[in-house]
């Protein structure tokens, strides 16, 4: 009986055993040399938003959009002195660290807001009618 149990409790432990590796914490991924600081990423991202967006609103085929899109972001980093695996090695660390990425596209949605409203009109109250008098060729157009 004694070795019956044995050998159920050492059917029972040997799946927690070689499970338990998976429970160990990973290792924290290095900070890559050249990771771009945040607000240089927000501002990144945003341009590369606002430019994703110019190519899927182009109406050009999906190969030429993606050429398109392709080019203007190589001459986005090139303009901005980025490489890009340095962005890609930033991007992955960021995302690995999900508050800060969470962080950083809180400020990229903010940042395209502000751009979004600068566009846009100033927002005003109703028009009120004029009390001016129409000249008298404007007039007969309104009728």
């Amino acid at each position: 009986m004694k070795t019956f149990c044995r050998r159920c409790l050492g059917l029972l432990l040997a799946p927690l055993l070689l499970a338990s590796p998976g429970c160990q914490r990973p290792e924290e991924p290095t900070k890559p040399a050249d990771l771009l600081p945040k607000d240089q990423m927000i501002r990144l991202l945003a341009d590369l938003h606002v430019l994703e967006a110019r190519v899927e609103n182009s109406r050009l085929p999906q190969d030429s959009a993606r050429a398109l899109y392709q080019a203007q972001h190589k001459a986005l980093l090139w303009n901005r002195e980025v490489t890009d695996s340095a962005f890609q090695r930033s991007y992955r660390y960021y995302g690995i660290h999900g508050k800060d990425l969470s962080e950083i596209y809180g400020a990229v949605i903010d940042t395209l807001n502000k751009r979004t409203e600068k566009l846009e009109p100033a927002k005003v109250g109703p028009v009120a009618p004029t009390t001016q008098a129409l000249p008298e060729n404007a007039a007969s157009l309104a009728k």
